[in-house]
């Protein structure tokens, strides 16, 4: 075979295996060949005719008795009538010849199990198809859907702190997790640059800003001001530019200078401290853009239309919450308080509330930017507003099944088995830039994605730092780099990977190969779940158990040392993983080292 003919050949299986799902088409045919079998048999007489049932076709958590495990003959029992072992008897005697499918063969098990093992050839694809396609794991599950996922959206008044950490990693990893899974994902920050939070802010700048010339004294503090040291600081860069200019100013008109003087310098010291953190927004969506297009008021005004609002005795306008949130309240529980009270949606003085800002903001996803699904990322304790936001789409003419809530749990900071809450460097709580400041990045957007949202996690700054295989991302880190060292050692000795060509006849047949592949093979099925399940960390756990596997293969199958074509096998397995481990660390945006 020529130069041409060798690079047609390998470009024609690169597109073989564009969103390649081994897994899934596994699963698909091992459900096609038994439903086939069913109907083979009852055409037959061997079962009599009956409606199918519906039936699992699974990977077993063991599979020493067969890849694909199916539970058809128990299921049918009702429907045929008979001993599911007769049954499964019947399907095998009617199943279509293996030869022309990824199955070897088929065997019973126990009282009607139906197991199925995959073929060599099956296992040799799974390596073809991670080394050929460099974006191995992408699938076109999502179908190119537009969703929208809104993380982190801290308050501008003052950093980010802990809880920003993990939802930033958690919002992040799980765009990118839905960008491979086929979705058309834009990251958003909402950012609350209106309302009561900006008023507060405005009183405290003002507050500190007079205390520069009159004294604490002289200027009480607000009792609900902000009470941190980055308000005193703004007051004093503002002082140190303007002077005493708004000393003797009205005390709306020093407000507005305040706030449009500190405003923007917090939003871009939030927007600074996320792209340290490796975060990148599609749109940092202002929430006074909502007040000043006359989106608020036009929402208030489509509520009131359709009866869901009213107004108050006082002029409020209230929302009627009750009879929209009973669809999404915690079934078979008390409803939460807030989910059934009258909300305050515009006040009697004319201000709308939060509430109705939040109303307007996911209409405007949902209805006028066309987002099939949004996606909010918030902290548990906003668990009381879940139902009340959904139930508020469904009152404002959308569905509120399209709008999701990924809700987050605390954090605790640990540093030699202790908790740690405050800053060395401020000796207040702790700040993203502080945990920056003391984990390496790498470690911090690895740790946040190993638990599941809604489990509380403890994040260890000892472990963080160790560069040892205790850390899980160098352990994983490792595994990358360790390929890369097998293949330039084998380079150096003039061994090079010369594609699948080469070992086209050479079938896997070790244990550790198996297993390995298998591994491999759950890539994009993984990223699959981790796209329904909106769980990232389900991608972490694997690429663990993706590089424990590849250790335990290196430790057992000797490369440099086997016969030539079997050699080229094992370096495109090496390949694969190389591919995958590569392909999660750069999705979850995490150094990918050739050398360590």
């Amino acid at each position: 075979m020529d130069a041409n003919e060798y690079g047609a050949l390998t470009e024609e299986m690169r597109q073989a295996y564009q969103n390649y799902n081994p897994r899934r088409d596994a699963l698909a045919e091992a459900r096609a060949l038994l439903t086939l079998a069913a109907e083979k048999a009852m055409a037959a007489g061997a079962l009599p005719a009956a409606e199918l049932p519906a039936f699992i076709v699974e990977i077993p958590a063991d599979v020493k008795n067969g890849d694909v495990a199916s539970n058809l003959a128990m299921a049918g029992a009702r429907a045929f009538k008979k001993a599911p072992r007769q049954i499964a008897e019947a399907l095998l005697a009617h199943l279509p010849a293996l030869e022309n499918s990824i199955f070897s063969k088929a065997e019973i098990a126990g009282p009607g199990f139906i197991n199925l093992f995959l073929s060599p050839a099956w296992f040799s694809s799974v390596v073809y198809g991670a080394t050929l396609n460099g974006q191995y794991g992408r699938t076109g599950y999502g179908g190119g859907e537009a969703v929208n996922v809104e993380f982190v959206s801290a308050n501008p008044t003052g950093p980010m702190h802990m809880g920003n950490a993990r939802g930033g990693a958690l919002g992040d990893c799980l765009a990118a997790v839905l960008d491979w899974a086929g979705y058309n994902v834009t990251r958003e920050f909402y950012v609350n640059d209106a309302g009561n939070q900006i008023q507060k802010f405005g009183k405290s700048l003002s507050a500190r800003y007079l205390q520069l010339y009159q004294g604490e004294q002289a200027v009480p503090f607000p009792e609900d001001g902000y009470q941190g040291e980055d308000i005193k600081a703004l007051a004093k860069e503002f002082a140190a530019l303007h002077g005493d200019a708004l000393v003797e100013a009205a005390e709306e008109a020093r407000r507005a200078a305040l706030i449009g003087y500190a405003l923007p310098k917090n939003i871009a010291g939030l927007e600074r401290d996320l792209a340290k953190y490796r975060i990148h927004y599609d749109v940092w969506f202002r929430e006074s853009a909502l007040h000043d297009s006359g989106a608020v008021q036009a929402v208030v005004d489509r509520l009131l239309a359709s009866g869901a609002c009213y107004k108050a005795e006082d002029g409020a306008v209230m929302y009627k919450s009750a009879q929209f949130t009973e669809k999404y309240g915690a079934a078979n529980k008390k409803r939460d308080e807030d989910e059934v009270k009258d909300e305050v949606l515009v006040r009697a003085n004319g201000i709308p509330t939060y509430f109705a800002a939040d109303i307007a903001y996911h209409y405007n996803k949902l209805a006028v930017r066309g987002f099939s699904r949004a996606i909010d990322i918030w902290g548990a304790d906003h668990h009381g507003h879940v139902a009340r936001m959904k139930g508020a789409m469904d009152a404002v003419g959308l569905d509120g099944e399209k709008l999701d809530i990924v809700l987050m749990q605390l954090v605790n900071l640990m540093k030699d088995g202790k908790p740690v809450r405050m800053s060395k460097r401020t000796g207040k709580a702790i700040t993203l830039s502080d945990l920056l400041d003391e984990a390496p990045i790498d470690s911090t957007r690895f740790f946040f994605n190993m638990r599941e949202a809604g489990s509380a996690m403890d994040f260890d700054l000892d472990l963080a730092v160790r560069e040892d295989s205790e850390n899980p991302v160098y352990y994983v880190q490792y595994a990358h780099a360790r390929i890369c060292s097998i293949l330039k050692k084998l380079a150096a000795e003039g061994v090079q990977y010369e594609g699948p060509v080469a070992w086209a006849g050479v079938q896997f047949a070790e244990p550790a190969e198996l297993d390995l592949i298998r591994a491999v093979s759950a890539f994009p099925a993984e990223i699959v779940l981790a796209a329904q399940k909106y769980d990232p960390a389900r991608i972490t756990r694997y690429v663990i158990d993706l590089a424990g596997a590849f250790h335990k293969f290196y430790n057992t199958c000797r490369i440099k040392e086997a016969e030539p074509a079997v050699r080229q096998a094992r370096m495109a397995l090496c390949l694969a993983v190389k591919q995958v481990i590569a392909n999660v660390l750069t999705m979850f945006k995490i150094t990918v080292p050739e050398s360590m």
